[in-house]
């Protein structure tokens, strides 16, 4: 069972962004069984990594106990609706520079080189996330079929990204 609460105390942290919640603030709390033993789990994440990063699960929870703030109920249910279209979206867990140069793209198999912008991609499975690989910021175009709303989700899980680095998206690898 999944429910949309506010964070009581302040101190769980996001698996999707990996930040802390802040306390008041609205989290998606998902309780999935413990795939080694009996019980269960619970994953907080903010709204919007919900949306980005567990689409499906949002939209159901959302649909069942819709939000009381209607514009954000209707921002979160048109993420997670894009984000159960095309599954790859699902995968985009951070957007950073590549600390070296030994990762490859997906796209072209060629590697990223040393503090050029990559997307890291996470597979989510049994509670916990997997890493799937990584794309040049260049290679979105490639990659991902919607140019618009990876924008979106590149510029969320990277806030230091300015605006001067995101015409690389457009087209040319770095």
């Amino acid at each position: 069972m999944s429910v949309v609460e506010p964070d009581s105390f302040g101190r769980s942290k996001c698996r999707g962004c990996k930040q802390n919640i802040a306390k008041g603030s609205l989290r998606f709390d998902e309780q999935l069984p413990i795939p080694f033993a009996d019980g269960d789990m619970s994953l907080w994440l903010h709204l919007p990594c919900a949306a980005f990063r567990r689409p499906q699960v949002l939209l159901t929870t959302v649909n069942i106990a819709p939000l009381k703030d209607r514009q954000c109920h209707d921002h979160l249910t048109e993420i997670s609706h894009i984000g159960t279209e095309v599954s790859r979206l699902k995968r985009i867990a951070e957007t950073e520079l590549s600390p070296n140069g030994r990762a490859r793209c997906k796209s072209y198999k060629e590697p990223i080189p040393k503090d050029s912008w990559r997307i890291r991609q996470e597979h989510f499975g049994e509670g916990a996330s997997t890493p799937s690989g990584n794309i040049h910021l260049g290679c979105v175009n490639l990659f991902f079929p919607t140019n618009e709303t990876v924008l979106v989700r590149t510029q969320y899980f990277a806030p230091s990204l300015t605006e001067a680095q995101l015409p690389d998206i457009n087209g040319t690898r770095q």
